[in-house]
């Protein structure tokens, strides 16, 4: 229960990452709420992951599954540039997340 715990932790911090953008630095009302709204969520369900999971896994994994959807959500919502490099890149994260859950107890 605590991946999955961890896993919706990471898709908040897609929302808040992906949120800052629409803030236009903090001057838009109703962006920096939800964005702030995400924060507090997926902080509060890392730290309540990492009551049994390794810190090192759990904020790897939480970065990760950060970093890649949110570098696609940059892709689909921003235009921002699609190359074989960044795939590829990606990927190297994803095999990175995965390689992390198999190797650690529970």
């Amino acid at each position: 229960m605590n991946w999955v715990i961890l896993v919706v932790a990471g898709l908040f911090e897609m929302g808040w990452a992906i949120g800052l953008k629409y803030t236009n630095g903090f001057t838009r009302i109703w962006p920096t709420i939800g964005t702030v709204c995400a924060m507090i969520i997926s902080l509060a369900l890392l730290g309540f992951a990492l009551k049994s999971l390794p810190v090192g896994t759990a904020y790897a994994v939480w970065v990760g599954i950060g970093a890649i959807g949110t570098a696609i959500l940059g892709i689909a919502l921003f235009h921002e540039p699609l190359t074989v490099a960044r795939l590829l890149s990606l990927a190297l994260i994803f095999a990175g997340i995965v390689g992390l859950k198999l190797t650690t107890p529970q």
